[in-house]
């Protein structure tokens, strides 16, 4: 079955949610799963845990799917895979993140989130890898995110769109986390726009206003997931600490580097908490 066009996410007159709906059409259809119950956006050093969740019903390149394209990103799969729980229901793992530093505008970074509300998934779970201010944090420290500070200056939400926001990381859902890991690290997230890191004066600024992690990505995502109805999970894998809090340089291979050798707890971590949900 060849579903319609719903229209490109470029265009002004096109409703997002027209094309994410025509983008779940597309997914049931390709792997055979009409509905999935949550979604999983996997960054840095989380990808393995697609493999834990449970059996890979489908997996299907992003690109081939509207308004989805290939991961920018060294690390990121760059592809949509459906898994069958243990419990029976389905997760949506997203293995194509598009970055708001990538310029294709803010309908695109949100896309996946839309897309997978759109097929039914009611808890989205956003993960990456990101920088730590809090001095005893190691690379390969899991944390929580208890809230953000969105510094892209942009948004998600259109016209006269007014979202709460108050308990946008799920209280709930922190607890279910903390009943499989209760030593987790948490923190509030502060997404910048990249792609360069931090300054040293950034992350102070960042801390001053009360950010314990900063990252590039998230926050903006979240917010698409809270007007989409969906309850959310955010967790960070500190993979180094931030400009200024450490004396050492930092580069994007540190970052993929931490994230594999962090691989196997967290999918351990990651795959516990969604047998929870």
């Amino acid at each position: 079955m060849t579903h319609p066009a719903a229209g490109s996410l470029d265009d002004p007159t096109t409703s997002p949610f027209d094309v994410a709906r025509a983008a779940a059409a597309q997914i049931a259809e390709a792997t055979g799963v009409d509905r999935h119950d949550v979604a999983l956006t996997l960054g840095s050093g989380w990808g393995k845990a697609a493999d834990r969740l449970g059996q890979t019903v489908a997996e299907v390149p992003a690109a081939e799917i509207d308004g989805f394209s290939a991961s920018g990103v060294p690390g990121h799969s760059g592809t949509l895979r459906s898994i069958l729980l243990p419990n029976g229901g389905h997760a949506l793992v997203i293995g194509a993140r598009t970055h708001f530093y990538e310029d294709k505008g803010v309908r695109r970074v949100v896309h996946s989130v839309r897309t997978a509300a759109a097929t039914g998934a009611k808890v989205m779970v956003l993960t990456n890898g990101a920088g730590g201010i809090r001095r005893h944090w190691t690379p390969g420290t899991p944390a929580l995110i208890t809230d953000h500070i969105n510094l892209t200056a942009a948004s998600p939400l259109e016209g006269a769109t007014f979202v709460d926001l108050t308990d946008l990381y799920s209280s709930r859902l922190r607890a279910v986390a903390r009943e499989v890991s209760p030593e987790l690290e948490e923190g509030v997230y502060v997404q910048f726009r990249g792609p360069h890191y931090e300054t040293p004066a950034e992350v102070r600024f960042a801390e001053t206003i009360g950010g314990h992690i900063v990252g590039m990505s998230t926050a903006l995502e979240a917010i698409a997931a809270r007007e989409a109805g969906m309850e959310v999970l955010g967790l960070s894998l500190i993979t180094n600490l931030a400009a200024g809090i450490s004396d050492e340089p930092l580069s994007h291979a540190e970052v993929i580097a931490a994230g594999k050798a962090a691989e196997e707890p967290l999918a351990a971590l990651l795959s516990s908490i969604v047998g929870r949900l």
